[in-house]
């Protein structure tokens, strides 16, 4: 009997300790992530998934009432923290494993992309009445913070802010009136994402700034961006565009995922050499949860063409997203957009294949066809579109660089993106217009 007592004791001290975070998606509370043993796991509450109106969190997590195990749950989870150094400085802040998303998550899943938050067991949703609860910032608060961004992303930590955005590079969630930059807090949302220089990359503001003007010239509908200077520092101010105004005037959350999280692919494996998607996945993902899905595809035949001739060779899949705004979702703007290869330092391989090619210096007129082939479109239509922007975009990025109202004329960065544009688009052309001389042909 003892020993019976003994074991049913030791049975019970083995039970793990499990730990728990409400998620909230807009201002319902949707379901529990839980931790035990190192192991995420996800499940919608039952009062939630029986309501006419309810919605996924992700397409990768289909409303049903069976938990999410690790496998399934950690894609999407893992997908709204930051990456790379910036996770490990805000692990280390916090004093947890940079490798803990439930923690991290717990500590700034506040505001973050999309229209989800995270908050303890038993504490109530931060609703502010009104879009007010900001910490407006003089111009040397501002200085002060991108000086600090560095060592401290995201502000984590600070009292009253929960931020976290995905990404490897420094940027800040930010409220922006038209004049002034603040902070939000205790769950007012943001209206913009702060980009600092990257400090390794050259003019990396100018760069983005000049590409996302360009995509906006050629009409690819990018997330609204400005290059914006405070005292002696510039840095891109990006409107958010999972953020509207509703007829109150109060500002609200979209929701929103990237491709990885939609297709169930953890962040680590953003690129296709790496096992992540490919560009026939994407459109595959793109086919099936837009509504009416043609135009979609055809914008995202857009931004793959637009990448591919700005040297834009960081174009994973966390860098298209989902936008959930209205009874089916949509494909969002285009963001992160810069020239990456301009920079003889950086990788001359591009995220995702065109075609059997990671190279574009090595992209014939067959890759062309078979990617456009994985896509969905016929050759003919991929030939068409892709000699159609090969066409327009020389002209457009020489009138942007020479707009003596922008920031971009005589900047030696933008010369340089303008020539590699120039030789991109040229080569393009020919390879894709080239026809062999009969009378060679007859020789051969």
């Amino acid at each position: 009997m003892g020993c019976l007592l003994f074991q049913q004791m030791v049975s019970v001290k083995a039970v793990p300790m499990g730990r728990e975070l409400e998620v909230w998606l807009f201002a319902d509370r949707i379901g529990t992530l839980a931790l035990a043993e190192g192991r995420l796991s996800f499940s919608y509450e039952s009062g939630w998934i029986s309501r006419p109106d309810a919605v996924a969190l992700s397409a990768s997590l289909p409303l049903q009432a069976e938990p999410f195990d690790d496998r399934s749950a950690r894609p999407f989870f893992a997908g709204l923290l930051p990456e790379g150094q910036m996770r490990r400085l805000i692990a280390q802040r916090f004093q947890v494993s940079g490798q803990n998303d439930f923690a991290l998550l717990e500590q700034i899943g506040g505001e973050c992309a999309g229209a989800v938050t995270f908050i303890a067991p038993g504490q109530s949703l931060p609703l502010p009445t009104r879009n007010d609860d900001v910490r407006w910032l003089s111009d040397n608060e501002v200085v002060a913070i991108l000086d600090e961004l560095p060592h401290r992303p995201m502000l984590a930590g600070r009292d009253g802010l929960r931020l976290s955005l995905a990404g490897a590079q420094d940027k800040l969630p930010v409220v922006f009136d038209g004049a002034r930059i603040g902070l939000p807090r205790n769950g007012t949302p943001s209206s913009h994402i702060l980009k600092p220089a990257v400090l390794a990359v050259e003019d990396s503001v100018i760069n983005e700034g000049y590409c996302m003007a360009l995509a906006y010239a050629i009409g690819l509908k990018p997330a609204k961006s400005k290059v914006h200077r405070v005292l002696d520092r510039s840095f891109l101010l990006v409107e958010r565009y999972d953020r509207l105004i509703d007829a109150q005037g109060d500002r609200q959350r979209v929701h929103q995922e990237d491709f990885c999280q939609a297709l169930g692919v953890v962040p680590e494996l953003k690129y296709q050499n790496e096992g992540g998607p490919d560009l026939a996945q994407c459109f595959d993902l793109v086919r099936r949860a837009t509504r009416p899905n043609a135009p979609q595809i055809l914008r995202l035949f857009d931004y793959v063409i637009f990448n591919s001739l700005i040297g834009n060779h960081d174009a994973h899949a966390k860098n298209f997203s989902l936008l959930y705004s209205g009874k089916a979702p949509v494909l969002a703007p285009c963001y992160d957009v810069l020239s990456t290869a301009v920079y003889p330092t950086l990788t001359p391989k591009m995220a995702m294949k065109i075609g059997s090619t990671y190279n574009f210096s090595e992209v014939q007129a067959r890759h062309w066809e078979r990617f456009a082939e994985s896509a969905g479109f016929s050759k003919a239509q991929a030939k068409r579109r892709v000699l159609e922007i090969a066409t327009a975009l020389p002209a457009a990025a020489r009138t942007l660089e020479q707009a003596k109202d922008s920031s971009f004329a005589g900047n030696a960065i933008v010369q340089r993106i303008r020539g590699l544009i120039e030789q991109r688009c040229a080569m393009t052309i020919q390879r894709l217009t080239y026809q062999p001389d009969p009378s060679n042909l007859a020789l051969g």
